[in-house]
Parts: C-alpha cells; structure tokens; sequence
C-alpha cells in the first residue's frame, strides 16, 4: 500500500508540471516515460494472473488500453488511467486495513495477564496461554473476563456489549455464564474455567468476523460475470472500429472509457461496511451472500420457544372459590417451594409478590410428590393438594361443575391450568403459560411490511398452546406437536428455488433445522458453539427485532450495489457518447474515467453512512 501511495503522489504531481510545459528537456520527458511504464507494470502483472486463471478482467482491458497509450505515446493517457487504478488498488488496501483493524479491536479486550486461585487460597498472575479448563479464575472490578466459564462465587454487573452490542450492563451471580471480553462494572467473581483460547466466545467472534469481510457476495460475482461480457464485446467492438476505421487514437479513446474498476470496489466496500456495523451491535453475519440472500426470504420458520416465548412459565392468573383465598395462597406458596418443576417454581414467585395471601409462612408436616402428577400436604387438620385434575380426582378429591366448565375453559384456550384442593373439595386453579416475548407482534407485522409473506411457527408444544400463541402473535401458519425429524420434512417441503427461506431457533435444540433453511439463524447464541456452528446468522444478544433489521439492512444494500451498476452504466455511456461524438480524444477519455470512477465509490461511502444515522436515530 505504501508503494502504491507513493506512486499516487508522483502520478498526481507529474499532471500540473507537464500542463505546465515544463517537460522540454530529455531527462524530463523520460521520467514522464519511465514513471508512466512503472506504473502499468503492477496492472499487466495482474491481467497475466487474471490470464492464468483463464478470466477476463478489468485490469486485463486496462493493460491492453495502458500498452496502446505507450505505443501511441499518449504519456497523459497513462497517467490518468494509472491515477485511477492506483487509487483503487490503495481503497481495497485500505478497506483490508480496515477489516483488520475491526480484528485489532476486538483483540485489544484480551487481558494479557489471568489471575489464577490455587488451591490453597494463593492468588498467581499466569499468561492466558497457560490458563486451563477447570482453573479457578479471579476478575475483579474494572477487569475484563479472560475467558469463558461458571462463576462460583461472587456478584456483579458485567458489560456484554463487546459480544452482545446490548449497551445495558447485565447482573450475574452464582451458577451464571461469564464470557470472554466482557468487562465488570461492579462487583468481583471466581469463576471455573470451561473455554480457553481459540474455544472462547470471543475467538469465535473473531474468526467469524474475518472470514466473513473476505467473503464475496452473490453480487459481486454478478458484476464479475456481466463485466466479462461486456469487456468481450467492448474489444471485439474496438478491432471492428480500428479494421474499419484506421484510426488509432478513437479506439485507444474508447478503451480507456470503459476500464475502470470502480464496480469492482464499491460494490464488496458496501458489503464490507454492513458486515462490521453488524458485527458492532452483536448480529454476527457469516459472509456477504447470506447477507445478500436476506432480502429475497418469503418463508421464515420459528421455533416457539426460547424464540417467540421466553421458556419461563408465568402465572398469567389465579381464581379460587373458597371463602379463605388467602390461605389457599399461602399453601400453594408452601408446597410449590418444596417442588423444582418449572409449574411450581412460577407459582412460587406469584405467590411470593402477592398482596392476597395470609402473612405467615407455612412448613407441612407431611409432603408428597407424584413426579410429573401433583402433590399433596397436611397442614395441622388441613390436607392440601396442587397437580393435574385427573390426579387430584385420583386421590378422591370432588370439583363443582362451575370450577370444572373454568377449567376446561381456560385449557381450551390454550393454557396450563395446575388446580388446588383443600381437604376433600377443589378450590381453584392457576393458569401457567409460558412468557411471549415483548413486541413480536410489531416485529411479525414488520416482517410482512418487507416482503415476507409467510412466518410459521414450528413446535413441539401441544395444538391448543400453538393455536394461542399464533393467534396472539398474528402468525400465518403454525404447525404443533412435531419431533424434531417432522420439522425438518416440513422445511424441506418447503424448500424452492423461487425464494428463500429463514429458520429462527435458539441454535441449540435446532441445530439441525438451521442448517437445512436458506437462511440459519440463530438467537441469543452466546456461549453455545452449536448455534455459532450451525446457523449463518447468529444475534448473540436474544433480540428477535434484530430479523426484520437484518432484512432491511440486506435491501438497503442490494439498493446501494444497484445504484452503484446505474453510476457505472450511466458514465461509461456518456463517455463512450462523447468519445464517438469526437469530444474527447485519448487523453480526455483518461481524464474522464479518472474522474468519474470515484462516483460509485463515494454513492457506497456516503450512502451507508446516512443509513447508520437513520438507523441510530431510530
């Protein structure tokens, strides 16, 4: 890169001296020469490479122009198509540059010492090179994790932002992931060492990152395939005009019309750009053509839970017909913290932060849990009892047909209905579903506005859950009660050549899915290398607004490459207007291209940038 900025600053310097008149001399004019042939040699260089790989190029059409320059001693001619060449070598060195420094960056939050605790309680600085899975690690306030593991103790607010982009600090304790990068704003933490070096979320990250800046898009590839074509006709055009017009200077004119390469840089640096801004704000895109392929998605398969849902069951409501409520409450607070079933732990918080229970705290004398069923309790004269209707009735407890039509009601309806009996009577009953995820619904009616046109909910839960939760949601389609093989025959029924499709699954238990769709992509996938495997793209933070973002992003992109083909068409057929209208000889036509080859460049430049500002200011 440095040689060719040096060379830039002699191409640049050469134009206002020899517009000046000063080359009269000899020695001057064999600078000019000798600077105007040291300047070709890297392009012929690169046409030969091109040669050798049997593909025709841009740089090979300039080779030939830069030759015929020499030979008709049109040194101006060479200088101007050299300036732009030069300049687009140094914006592709320099994009590289970029890229790396991204890396650099992420690099940078590597502690380049770990603090290690011995077994006898001794605290020892050791290189990260050295730490092993299963160490003991210490990361107090104002420190980076230096690697994935499980804190032991300890707590504290940690900034996920290097891996996540969430800008909130999280709060972490005992039995919680720590990961690689992330720094502590408060508190301090031991944590047990599971990943090291290359396995750490943050290497991951890193290696993602590079492979995809160097991947080419679909579009790109396009751009390859149209400008072969075009450079065929452009010299099969050129030897037509010189076998029937002689004339030298007017075919040298047009071949220096149309060997640019602006497309060629604009098009992967619009690419580029979007890549590492989503990188930034934690939404890891495995490589330009996903990237590209997102704006042509119609079908997007969900998974429901851990996806739409949350996977945390809540008490959505809770209804009792005996005259002590209150005491009801406290019973079902007293068992269901005994019991470690999902059902149980969501009724033992509601119970908890409820203002309708008795104040006291309840220990049974005697408790008994039927795995999967229910339990029961006594409470001095009182036997209580928490499950399934089918197994209270087992145990000889009655319901009043108003209870049971509730009930039945509620089931119905698509919800878990967990019931409660006092002695021998039902009393009531909690209703338990699992958490929908704020705003899917907006999200789902934005993905419609972008062109999808269907979102389908794929799960194992049973048909009245799926049925609500499409329902609340606005889903096209669901498809309930599937084994894992059954969401893949459907997705591969799907599948067409017509359109793309998208799976959307927490990476872990879809694994298998995300592979076979179009599109993988994977949510909340810190920490678990299935999802960063499998999907190809992975939103590290459990964002599922990130979709349609990504979907726009992806459009807008395809919009800035369009707009990019447009500039260059639209140039390169004013030029060669102009060249056939005997407006610009050789060294006009050089100067042309030199100046509008930059206007692609910039229209990737400057529109990317305007969208980011949009987008942040949203």
């Amino acid at each position: 890169m440095n040689s060719d900025i040096i060379l830039l600053v002699l191409l640049l310097a050469i134009l206002p001296v020899d517009y000046s008149g000063m080359f009269d001399s000899p020695v001057e004019k064999f600078v000019l020469i000798a600077l105007s042939i040291i300047a070709t040699l890297p392009v012929v260089a690169s046409a030969y490479r091109s040669i050798l790989g049997k593909k025709i190029s841009i740089d090979l059409l300039a080779s030939v122009a830069l030759i015929f320059s020499l030979l008709a001693h049109q040194w101006l001619s060479a200088v101007f198509i050299n300036l732009m060449l030069t300049s687009s070598r140094i914006f592709l060195s320099y994009n590289e540059a970029r890229a790396r420094r991204n890396i650099e960056k992420l690099l940078k939050l590597k502690p380049k010492k770990v603090k290690i605790k011995k077994a006898d309680g001794s605290i020892v600085e050791i290189n990260p090179k050295d730490v092993k899975v299963g160490d003991t690690v210490v990361v107090d306030l104002g420190e980076r994790v230096p690697v994935d593991g499980t804190i032991i103790s300890g707590d504290a607010t940690i900034d996920e932002s290097s891996i996540t982009g969430e800008s909130v600090p999280v709060s972490k304790t005992k039995g919680d992931k720590a990961f690689s990068s992330t720094l502590l704003v408060t508190g301090n933490l031991l944590l047990k060492t599971e990943k090291v070096g290359a396995e750490t979320t943050l290497e991951k990250i890193i290696k993602l990152v590079e492979e995809a800046q160097i991947d080419k898009p679909d579009v790109h590839t396009a751009a390859e395939k149209f400008t072969t074509w075009y450079l065929i006709v452009i010299f099969v055009g050129s030897i037509v005009i010189f076998a029937l017009g002689r004339d030298v200077n007017f075919v040298l004119a047009i071949l220096l019309v149309v060997c640019a390469d602006d497309v060629a840089v604009a098009i992967p640096l619009a690419f580029l750009s979007a890549i590492s801004y989503s990188a930034k704000i934690g939404v890891i895109v495995k490589g330009a053509k996903f990237l590209e392929a997102l704006k042509d998605v119609k079908v997007i398969f969900v998974d429901k839970t851990g996806t739409l849902t949350k996977g945390k069951l809540n008490v959505e409501n809770f209804f009792s017909d005996a005259p002590d409520k209150g005491t009801v409450l406290r019973y079902s607070g007293a068992i269901a913290a005994l019991s470690d079933h999902p059902i149980s732990k969501a009724i033992a918080r509601y119970v908890a932060t409820s203002k309708e229970k008795e104040i006291g705290a309840e220990t049974p004398e005697h408790f008994e849990e039927s795995s999967g069923k229910g339990m029961t309790a006594t409470f001095g004269k009182d036997t209580f009892g928490m499950g399934r209707l089918s197994y209270l009735l087992e145990m000889g407890r009655t319901i009043k047909p108003e209870l049971q039509k509730k009930i039945t009601e509620e089931e119905d309806r698509g919800y878990n209905v967990t019931v409660v009996s006092l002695n021998k009577e039902c009393k009531g009953y909690f209703v338990v579903a699992d958490q929908i995820k704020r705003n899917i619904k907006a999200d789902v009616l934005e993905l419609r506005s972008l062109g999808v046109e269907h979102v389908i909910m794929l799960t194992g839960d049973n048909e009245k859950v799926a049925k609500r939760i499409a329902g609340e949601l606005g889903l096209t389609e669901y498809h309930a009660e599937l084994l894992p093989d059954q969401k893949l025959d459907f997705i591969k029924k799907t599948l067409s050549p017509k359109y793309k499709t998208m799976m959307v699954g927490d990476g872990i238990n879809d694994a298998a899915a995300l592979s076979l769709a179009d599109i993988g992509v994977a949510m909340g996938g810190i920490g678990y290398d299935v999802t960063i495997e499998s999907a190809d793209v992975v939103l590290m933070k459990d964002d599922f607004s990130k979709i349609p973002d990504l979907i726009r992003l992806s459009q807008y992109v395809m919009k800035v490459a369009r707009d990019d083909f447009i500039i260059w068409g639209v140039t390169n057929v004013a030029g060669l207007a102009l060249v056939f209208a005997r407006i610009l000889a050789p060294t006009g036509a050089a100067a042309y291209n030199f100046l509008t080859d930059f206007l692609p460049i910039l229209n990737s430049m400057r529109i990317f940038k305007l969208y980011v500002r949009k987008t942040r200011q949203k």
